[in-house]
């Protein structure tokens, strides 16, 4: 959703930029951008050039909401919810080049500089919310709603507008709109710093091994990828392991030093959660003690209650009915496959108890004893490039897409390329830009961000910006990078979050692409990972990267049979996080807590088994805690989608996983949507019926 009515989520950083700007040289944030498909001049943005640009785009967008709330006019859709929808395009564009860069390009002086701007941006959102001419002429059109002609993107837009501003603070008295104001410019600074640090301790920590002995057990590819690292440390002749995910985790799954396993996912899972100035126990504990407040300032019981409230599952009581449902069969599972792994101990010798540093590596004995299988077999075949082709065939299989690289595009760093996108008719579609590999700027994790909005202007279509983040396994040497399975299904993610911004065929900005309830966002994206393992489309991407023959079908049964070893854990580990972002966010009682007795409490009345430690502790759930509303009391909403998407993909079962009838329907009715329509309407008008359960439980082998 734009500026106007989104929750701005800011986060503190910035692009490695060149080109010197003198004090008096142009702000290129404030100038028409004449490069190729308008996208951002980044050789030309400095960090100076913010402060002013979110000044000017503050002030252009007041006034535009100043003649809006001052239309001598009767209130109109037109005069008010399309004038509001469009106005703040400046600004929009300033705060999308800001956030999206600093997700993946940090340095000190913006970090610093979001200090100053986020206050000043929560203030600025306040202002628009608790206009109360502007309010009145919503509410007014709202009053109307049933006697108005509108279609049905119009009625979506009035009521996600009107229901924004109920929810900004609208109908509060003045005192609980001024200690609104309080709250929110708190809980903006609070998520700044929750994320900073969780990326400094990230960043901070390394194991440095010096004995080769020590690296018994780990893949070559994973040694030479140590060594680089440590080579870039100035420690010659050493391994560096880092908390990165393509550093971390072949450790744990592969080393056979069970003690560096231990202090390599110690390091991992107590980020921030030191005692020290980096310690987000406390600022946990603060943000959810203010939403609770804020919640119950807008008349909502607890903070998951006013999130939900947008949302496909509505209230806390079916999402932990959802979760609750999945549980038990998830950690009996688990539990089974805790005895496989204690058993695989006894009979090499081993006389300890099993733990959360050993499931990883045990888990990969049983699955090569059981299936034959080890993953680093697979990874020649996976070609970072061949998978990215691999990607864009799929999309033009089912939907006619082309995609034509462009140099001569402003890129944020060396390593992003950049793709246009265009139609079976050669129309133009977007700009898709990927950037792949980790960076000490960039945080963790793979996401799918836009630029620039799809929606149309004075009658002309705008077309988006899109771009694909991840930090997959980097180039090494003379070898290209090659993936593991868990990155080439993210990358199919991502892949599918970015198709719906792209195909987005809508008239609003704030309902248009991935402005979605967020339970009903991960659909797009977790159907495309269905594909990753099926034949038509492993025969395009999977081909060895040296002698290009395609992945042996022998090795594709082997994945095939073992795709549902080992799904107990992960089931068990996300539900996990999900539990306790919702023990979080259903505090009553806005009081700080004791952040680790509160997890300690949470995790022991959710009865996780302690060989398994949730995806996320506290003091780095980024998701939850860093910086804006993100996913609080919204976690749950992967497995809500994924009941959507195990759903879903059954109807290319039925008629073939390439059927284009299929994916034609999937794109008119669910990509090219929005939130013009409820979701559970247009899934209901793409799959003739609700969703079933059952799929899931069958794909994670559950029932």
């Amino acid at each position: 959703m734009h500026v106007a009515l989104a929750t701005l989520i800011i986060a503190a950083a910035a692009p490695t930029l060149s080109a010197a700007s003198g004090p008096t040289a142009p702000n290129p944030l404030l100038e028409s951008w004449s490069t190729p498909f308008g996208v951002p001049p980044f050789e030309r943005i400095r960090p100076e050039h913010f402060t002013p640009a979110f000044e000017a785009g503050m002030a252009a967008q007041r006034k535009e909401i100043d003649l809006i709330a001052n239309n001598p006019e009767l209130p109109s859709f037109a005069n008010t919810l399309e004038a509001l929808d469009a106005s703040g395009e400046l600004l929009a564009s300033i705060s999308s080049v800001f956030y999206n860069l600093s997700q993946a390009e940090t340095n000190d002086s913006l970090q610093a500089l979001a200090q100053e701007i986020v206050p000043k941006l929560s203030a600025f959102r306040d202002d628009i919310f608790l206009n109360e001419k502007l309010f009145a002429r919503v509410k007014t059109v709202w009053a109307q709603r049933q006697s108005l002609p509108l279609e049905s993107d119009q009625r979506m837009l009035l009521q996600r507008t009107y229901k924004a501003f109920v929810r900004g603070g609208a109908d509060l008295d003045l005192a609980a709109k001024e200690r609104l104001r309080v709250i929110n410019a708190e809980l903006a600074l609070l998520g700044v710093r929750f994320g900073d640090n969780v990326l400094k301790e990230t960043n901070a920590y390394r194991l440095v091994i010096d004995r080769r002995e020590d690296l018994a057990g780990l893949p070559p590819g994973v040694v030479a990828a140590a060594a680089a690292a440590a080579k870039a440390a100035k420690l010659e002749g050493k391994w560096v392991f880092t908390l990165q995910a393509p550093s971390i985790w072949p450790f744990l799954q592969y080393a056979d030093n069970r003690d560096l396993r231990r202090q390599l996912l110690d390091a991992y899972t107590t980020r921030a959660n030191h005692g020290d100035a980096l310690d987000n126990k406390p600022i946990a504990s603060k943000i959810a003690a203010l939403r609770a407040e804020k919640a119950k300032l807008l008349g909502f019981p607890t903070w998951a209650n006013f999130m939900l409230d947008n949302n496909m599952a509505k209230t806390p009581e079916n999402v932990y009915g959802l979760l609750n449902q999945l549980w038990p069969a998830a950690q009996a599972k688990a539990r089974q496959e805790a005895d496989d792994l204690q058993a695989q101990i006894k009979a090499e010798g081993g006389t300890f108890q099993l733990a959360a540093h050993d499931w990883r590596y045990y888990a990969e004995k049983v699955r090569k004893a059981k299936y034959d299988l080890d993953e680093e077999v697979f990874k020649p075949y996976f070609q970072l490039d061949n998978v990215r082709q691999g990607v864009f065939w799929l999309a033009g299989k089912l939907w006619g897409l082309q995609f034509v690289e462009h140099t001569d595009i402003p890129r944020y760093h060396p390593e992003v390329r950049t793709f246009e996108v265009k139609d079976a008719d050669g129309s133009h579609v977007g700009i898709l830009m990927v950037d792949y590999h980790p960076r000490p700027g960039k945080r963790g994790g793979a996401w799918m961000t836009n630029y620039r909005d799809q929606w149309v202007r004075n009658g002309v279509e705008i077309r988006p910006i899109i771009a694909n983040v991840g930090n997959f396994t980097r180039p090494l040497g003379d070898l290209p990078a090659l993936l593991s399975l868990d990155e080439v299904e993210t990358m199919f993610h991502e892949f599918g979050h970015a198709l719906h911004g792209l195909l987005s065929k809508c008239r609003y900005r704030s309902i248009s692409g991935t402005e979605v309830a967020l339970d009903f966002v991960e659909l797009p994206s977790q159907i495309m990972e269905n594909w990753v393992l099926e034949p038509e489309v492993l025969r395009v991407y999977a081909k060895h990267y040296k002698t290009g023959e395609p992945i042996p079908q022998t090795l594709v049964d082997k994945l095939l049979r073992a795709r549902r070893f080992n799904q107990g854990f992960a089931t068990t580990e996300y539900l996990a996080a999900c539990l306790l972002d919702m023990d979080w966010h259903t505090l009553l009682t806005p009081v700080e807590v004791d952040a680790a007795a509160f997890e300690t409490l949470s995790i022991a009345r959710m009865g996780l088994i302690p060989e398994i430690v949730s995806r996320y502790r506290t003091t780095y759930f980024n998701h939850i805690f860093g910086g804006g509303e993100g996913y609080s009391a919204g976690y749950y909403s992967y497995v809500w989608a994924e009941v959507l998407d195990a759903d879903a993909f059954e109807a290319f079962r039925e008629k073939g996983v390439l059927d284009q009838t299929t994916a034609r329907s999937f794109r008119t009715n669910i990509l090219e949507k929005g939130a013009s329509e409820e979701p559970m309407d247009l899934y209901i008008r793409f799959r003739g019926r609700a969703p079933s359960v059952a799929p899931l439980l069958a794909r994670r082998g559950l029932r």
